[in-house]
């Protein structure tokens, strides 16, 4: 395993909402990007906020996250909120909210 994954309050609240089949789809995408470096798993999406990317029975969903390497022994990845698409184009103000609430982790 190449890191450990953590959802915040947002992240899991959206998982939870999606249909079963979705979000066993989800977090099985995520764990497969845990053991293998693919960007159509997981994907940079501007200067510290990255995506988990699942296309599964017509719906892009998309779960941000940020990385967090300062404990040296391990390192995590914190899933912010998620959406489902409908576009090819991530709306900018996911990824400032993503921004957002990685700013006020790192600063607590």
């Amino acid at each position: 395993m190449n890191f450990n994954v953590k959802f915040l309050n947002e992240a899991e609240e959206f998982i939870e909402k999606l249909d079963h089949k979705t979000r066993r789809k989800v977090l099985y995408n995520i764990r497969k990007a845990q053991e293998i470096r693919s960007p159509e798993l997981l994907k940079k999406l501007s200067g510290n906020i990255w995506e988990f990317r699942t296309n599964y029975n017509k719906k892009t969903i998309r779960i941000f996250a940020f990385w967090d390497k300062r404990n040296e022994k391990r390192t995590l990845i914190f899933c912010t909120h998620g959406i489902v698409k409908k576009t090819n184009k991530i709306p900018s103000k996911e990824i400032i909210k993503a921004e957002k609430i990685r700013n006020q982790y790192l600063n607590q």
